[in-house]
């Protein structure tokens, strides 16, 4: 049986460009949750505008969402690139290939989306 390590590391590229998919949507979350605050701090504080607040507010939801979407996202890709690396022939895996590399940085990306999750919630 021909081994062939391409097929591995195709699978590996796939990974890594849906968790950059991932980041970027949760940066994006992270941009739309701090913008309603930023049109808050320009507004004056005297006016009382609440329609500003309520902006904000919405803001804040959206952008939570959206990173929740970049944690699924992330996981979603590790989710399939583990069930696609147990059908590989044990030819088709490189010996010296750390395996379990791209399934940390997946899920080391999913935590820290899920604690900016928590920050955007709180703040």
């Amino acid at each position: 049986m021909n081994s062939d390590p391409r097929v591995f590391f195709a699978a590996e590229r796939t990974l890594l460009a849906w968790v950059r998919s991932g980041i970027t949507v949760m940066a994006l979350g992270f941009v739309v949750a701090k913008f309603g605050l930023f049109l808050t701090l320009l507004s004056t504080a005297g006016t009382g505008n609440s329609h500003i607040h309520q902006n904000h507010d919405f803001s804040n939801l959206f952008g939570i969402a959206l990173v929740l979407i970049g944690v699924a996202i992330t996981l979603g890709a590790q989710y399939n690139h583990h069930l696609y690396v147990r059908t590989l022939p044990p030819a088709d895996v490189p010996e010296l290939a750390i395996t379990w590399l791209g399934s940390l940085l997946s899920l080391s990306i999913a935590l820290v989306g899920g604690l900016l999750t928590v920050y955007l919630a709180l703040t």
